[in-house]
């Protein structure tokens, strides 16, 4: 079982996340958008949308920083366990709260407007549910165990797991001795890298990078006077030519 969870199941995720990318740009291309509905409702997205936005790239920032970088290299530049902790429970707080928030009024917009509410499709509903679940899951670890708790150095262990499985030498142990929540937000993150394709999310992967170097358009002005509007052919058939 615990191969099973701990190194079939982040490959197969993977390989979907992959995939599906690869299929959905072939068969979809109409569909690689945000789907946006700005022009439905706007108050509430002005609002909610920078702070998930904001909130979610400092979440996957702290992420990439915890996951990705070993404690040996933060500790041989100077940064002790204790600062390393300090900082990283206080940015994921700050920014798992923008998150939350902007979460919240993105799904109140979304079912309490009527206009957005008709709009809204299957997937819609699956990406919101798999969202608040991975935010609750995310903010119980960062709060109730690192904040309130006793803690947990989960770069020791989580981490480690995780490297490994870019290294095709994931060691499944070193998740056994995981709280709880931490073993259900790792399941739940790499099963929302498989659901990812099949989403709105693709449109992260469409940046308009062009825009920086395309020409500039241009909008020329009208010197002139406008030419008179000329008469409709129905108007010209009902002229009545005088007769000699």
């Amino acid at each position: 079982m615990s191969t099973l969870v701990w190194i079939v199941l982040p490959y197969a995720c993977l390989a979907v996340f992959a995939a599906g990318h690869v299929w959905r740009w072939r068969h979809d291309q109409f569909g690689w958008t945000t789907h946006t509905s700005q022009l439905l409702e706007n108050r509430l997205l002005r609002l909610g949308s920078p702070l998930f936005h904001l909130g979610a790239f400092g979440v996957i920032g702290g992420h990439a920083m915890g996951l990705l970088v070993p404690a040996s290299w933060t500790t041989a530049v100077g940064v002790s366990e204790h600062t390393y902790h300090l900082v990283s429970v206080t940015g994921g707080t700050v920014t798992g709260i923008m998150l939350v928030a902007g979460l919240a009024l993105l799904i109140a917009r979304r079912f309490v407007n009527g206009r957005i509410r008709r709009v809204t499709t299957t997937m819609d509903r699956i990406l919101y549910a798999a969202l608040t679940a991975m935010v609750v899951l995310g903010m119980s670890g960062t709060v109730a165990v690192n904040l309130l708790g006793d803690g947990y150095d989960y770069r020791e262990t989580i981490a480690v797991w995780f490297r490994g499985i870019f290294w095709f030498q994931p060691d499944p142990s070193l998740m056994s001795g995981a709280p709880l929540v931490f073993q259900l937000h790792a399941i739940g993150g790499f099963l929302f890298l498989a659901l990812w394709p099949f989403t709105r999310l693709v449109h992260v992967w469409s940046a308009p990078l062009a825009y920086l170097w395309r020409p500039y358009v241009v909008y020329r002005g009208r010197r002139t006077p406008a030419p008179a509007p000329q008469p409709a052919p129905a108007a010209v058939r009902k002229v009545v030519t005088p007769s000699s």
